[in-house]
């Protein structure tokens, strides 16, 4: 590509003036999503996003751009979430970009794209104003149901229950919940883990140690 003189120092134009290009090349669908999308559109990053972050149906490896790393996370069912992907305009045309909805459910199924939980819970703070429950609801069924019961408990405890409500409505539709991990590397190392701090009875969650949110 050609490198406009305004982002010589850089050594390449942004990702989103050709990430939509490059995924057409590739023939797989996309979307821009995770920490990429929370921060450059829905204004939910409490810090520089370091990573342009995309998720498609390859294992892609990463692409150094200039100063730029491209990611790419892997979904098979990219059909499933389609509904929570939508058309942005960008200086060059347009790219895939996740819902602030279907961010929300991805930060918390991908953990380390998200920077770890508290880092993740620092974003969902941001997040959770611009959530609409329904749309919530119907996308959480793409999800394992570990994803969406950490998501809930997550939201309750930053103070939000009530986005979480028809989700909740949604999951219980699935049948009885088991018991997960908020943070499942806490619970690897019995030895090395603190023992459970609390247990949320409604959405079934296992906390060892509440995440701490950057103010």
């Amino acid at each position: 590509m050609v490198v406009p003189p305004q982002h010589a120092t850089t050594g390449a134009p942004p990702p989103e003036w050709y990430i939509d290009a490059l995924m057409r090349h590739e023939k797989r669908p996309y979307y821009v999503g995770l920490l990429a999308a929370a921060a450059a559109v829905h204004g939910a990053s409490h810090q520089a996003v370091m990573e342009f972050q995309v998720v498609t149906d390859k294992l892609l490896p990463d692409i150094e751009a200039g100063r730029t790393r491209i990611v790419f996370s892997y979904r098979k069912d990219m059909a499933a979430v389609s509904s929570g992907v939508e058309d942005r305009k960008t200086q060059s045309g347009y790219m895939k970009l996740s819902s602030p909805e279907l961010t929300a459910l991805d930060l918390v199924r991908y953990p380390q794209s998200g920077a770890g939980l508290d880092n993740i819970a620092t974003v969902l703070s941001e997040l959770a104003e611009r959530l609409q429950p329904e749309k919530l609801a119907s996308l959480s069924g793409a999800f394992e149901r570990a994803v969406v019961q950490r998501l809930g408990h997550l939201l309750g405890r930053l103070g939000h229950p009530q986005i979480a409500e028809a989700m909740f409505t949604a999951l219980s539709a699935r049948g009885p919940l088991p018991w997960v991990e908020l943070d499942p590397k806490q619970a690897g190392d019995p030895d090395l883990s603190p023992p459970p701090s609390e247990r949320d009875e409604r959405w079934r969650v296992i906390v060892r140690r509440p995440p701490e949110i950057d103010e």
